[in-house]
């Protein structure tokens, strides 16, 4: 509640030096911050997002100390992020956005609660913080979900079974405990098949487990949920994605709970913290928004995928174990550590008189956070959506404390200020507490400034190690997958683009190939993106040239299937129906290809090979410069055929279709 606003000129008052002599007047207002007349909405925590997709790839191929070093920056209370909330994609062996992450149930007949890498990170994050709040949500589905069709919602009984094992297992396999679950990321939601997991839910002895819909935009299912009075009962929040910190009049009509279930998406340097600081204030300032979820929580993958280092920190180096600790983890400090889900917002306005805002949250026990941010529009502007003009003023804010909080003497404080002209930011800085006087204090704020004022004083920013210099990709890389319990279901350092690469001991062999590397994709998925129609995985150094790729490979699919080793590659993500490269194909028709693209419409030598399904052979494709040869069983196949484009890019490896087909001795140099 702004009382005045007047021009004065700055005389002494708690904050930062005053201007120098003939400074021009500084813009005066004063806020309440009162109790009396009850609280505002019930705020439910700032969390961020693993997946949509394969967003951590690289994360657990840290070695130690620097990966428990990089998780507790993300999850431990009172550290550095201090997350309140974890979301992960429950993995469907489709495309996501940065690569894919393998299904708990391929085949209708499987079940394993031990493939990719969310169960050990949602483990990892309660071993910090007990309390933090998990969530899971799909973007694609095993093809089996749909029988056919690129449809989840044919068969709810099917999608539903499917979902409930999900979070049957995390609890039977993980002991995790999941305390909501989405419908289908960004994509349609169906009415009959919410309904029917929420009575599945039920049945199941899964009252706490909370529903999200739709995690897209705020209509039609605010509309919807007006109109379906069952669909009313069984919907608990309202999830939007990038709402640009504005609601909807449906969506407040509902009165359910009203979350930014994905947000930012921001490259994470101080735009980006700018950006998040912006909306975790101005979410609820403007939209009534009490959680805001990052997507992404890190950024470990490769950084010329679709959206690099689009994370709160970047971890994408675990050969070197270089990290960084980005801006943004400050930002979110400001809130996180001095707050709790089920405290509450104070019934204020939230906007400044000269731009900015802030934010006042209660435990309902006499503690007081006020969170405030002066960010300016072009230092705050996230990837989406288009974000109006504003201004940003120096001004001096006067805050009196009324009801509860009167009696409130210090207040502890911290500031950052995000520079965008040296790149020498003040980030998570802890200041002189301010003296309340008679219930009043008068702060002057900058432009791009961040203050948390509060009466706890539990805030601490970490004081790590330094991690490792960064390094590129090792140029001389092996890995014959010999490892018979491995840590996870995937190799180090592939990252799947199309399909899903496992780890697998093949009985039949007792030779040389018994621990190999397996495509096991062999329908194509419901689809979130535009899979490829051929499988692929990447690993490497995007710069590359020059190199050769070596490999053991073995056909399963007679007649019509094939592998491929691949260097030059030059995209993945959302984009892996267009990569390019130089692609080197053998068939179980015993023919081969040399191909400029992943579809294989750019065919640039083809002949014979002799290939067979199930024997294994050895593929060789090396490039220099302008032109590339291949080998196969050591002895070449082809060879001078000329290269024009792409000019550098990864190796990879993949299947023809969506077909068993097994690898082994990979070497790229």
């Amino acid at each position: 509640a702004v009382l005045f606003c007047t021009w004065l000129l700055l005389g002494s008052s708690w904050g930062p030096g005053p201007p120098g002599i003939g400074a021009a007047p500084l813009l005066t207002a004063d806020y309440v911050l009162d109790d009396a007349d009850g609280l505002g909405r019930e705020f439910d925590g700032i969390g961020a997002i693993s997946g949509g997709g394969a967003t951590s790839r690289l994360l657990v191929n840290y070695q130690e100390p620097y990966r428990s070093q990089i998780l507790d920056y993300l999850f431990k209370p009172n550290f550095g992020a201090s997350l309140h909330i974890l979301k992960v994609e429950i993995g469907g062996d489709g495309q996501s956005t940065d690569g894919t992450e393998p299904s708990h149930m391929h085949y209708e007949n499987d079940e394993n609660y031990f493939r990719g890498y969310e169960w050990w990170l949602m483990k990892e994050a309660k071993k910090r913080n007990p309390q933090i709040k998990l969530i899971g949500l799909p973007w694609t589905f095993p093809a089996w979900i749909g029988k056919g069709e690129n449809w989840p919602y044919d068969y709810p009984h099917i999608t539903v079974y499917y979902i409930i094992s999900w979070i049957l297992g995390a609890k039977q396999y993980h002991d995790l405990d999941i305390d909501y679950i989405g419908i289908w990321n960004e994509r349609a939601f169906n009415s009959k098949y919410i309904k029917l997991l929420r009575y599945t839910l039920d049945k199941h002895g899964l009252q706490q487990v909370r529903i999200i819909a739709s995690d897209r935009l705020w209509e039609p299912i605010s509309f919807v949920l007006l109109i379906d009075s069952e669909l009313h009962e069984v919907v608990d929040v309202i999830g939007a994605h990038y709402p640009g910190t504005k609601t909807v009049p449906n969506a407040l009509l509902t009165q359910k709970k009203l979350w930014a279930s994905e947000d930012y998406s921001t490259f994470n340097d101080e735009v980006g913290a700018g950006c998040w600081a912006r909306i975790l204030n101005q979410n609820y300032v403007n939209g009534n928004m009490t959680s805001t979820i990052a997507w992404n929580l890190v950024a470990s993958y490769y950084e010329e995928l679709p959206f690099g280092r689009c994370g709160l920190m970047t971890a994408q180096e675990p050969w070197s174990g270089h990290y960084k600790v980005e801006a943004p983890i400050w930002i979110t400090a400001h809130t996180t550590q001095f707050t709790q889900p089920g405290w509450s917002y104070l019934q204020v306005d939230g906007h400044l008189e000269g731009g900015g805002s802030f934010v006042a949250l209660t435990d309902g026990l006499g503690n007081l956070t006020i969170i405030i941010e002066t960010m300016t529009h072009n230092h705050s502007q996230c990837i989406r959506p288009p974000l109006p003009h504003f201004r940003v003023l120096p001004q001096r804010a006067t805050f009196y404390l009324r009801g509860s909080f009167y009696l409130v003497k210090t207040l502890q404080v911290w500031h950052s200020r995000l520079d965008f002209e040296s790149a020498n930011s003040s980030l998570f800085e802890q200041l002189h507490p301010v003296k309340v006087w008679r219930g009043s204090f008068s702060l002057d704020l900058g432009v791009d400034e961040v203050y948390t004022l509060t009466t706890l004083k539990t805030g601490r920013k970490c004081s790590c190690p330094v991690p490792p210099p960064p390094q590129p990709f090792p140029s001389n890389y092996k890995d014959d997958f010999n490892i018979r319990n491995p840590p996870f279901s995937e190799a180090p350092n592939f990252a799947d683009q199309t399909g899903v690469f496992e780890y697998f001991v093949n009985g039949s062999d007792p030779g040389d190939h018994v621990f190999t590397l397996r495509q096991v994709v062999v329908q194509r998925p419901i689809t979130w993106v535009s899979d490829a129609d051929q499988t692929i995985s990447i690993i490497g150094n995007f710069q590359w040239v020059n190199l050769t790729v070596t490999c053991d490979i073995y056909i399963e699919k007679p007649l019509d299937g094939g592998v491929f080793i691949a260097g030059r590659v030059d995209n993945g993500g959302i984009y892996v129906r267009r990569t390019k490269g130089v692609f080197f194909w053998v068939y179980a028709d015993g023919t081969y290809r040399v191909t400029g693209d992943i579809a294989g419409e750019e065919v640039l030598m083809k002949g014979l090979s002799g290939v067979r399904h199930n024997t294994w052979h050895t593929l060789t494709l090396n490039i220099q410069g302008n032109s590339a040869s291949g080998l196969l069983n050591s002895y070449p196949l082809w060879e001078n055929v000329t290269i024009s484009k792409p000019s550098n890019g990864w190796a990879a490896i993949g299947t023809r279709s969506f077909e068993f087909a097994q690898f082994d001795n990979f070497h790229v140099e």
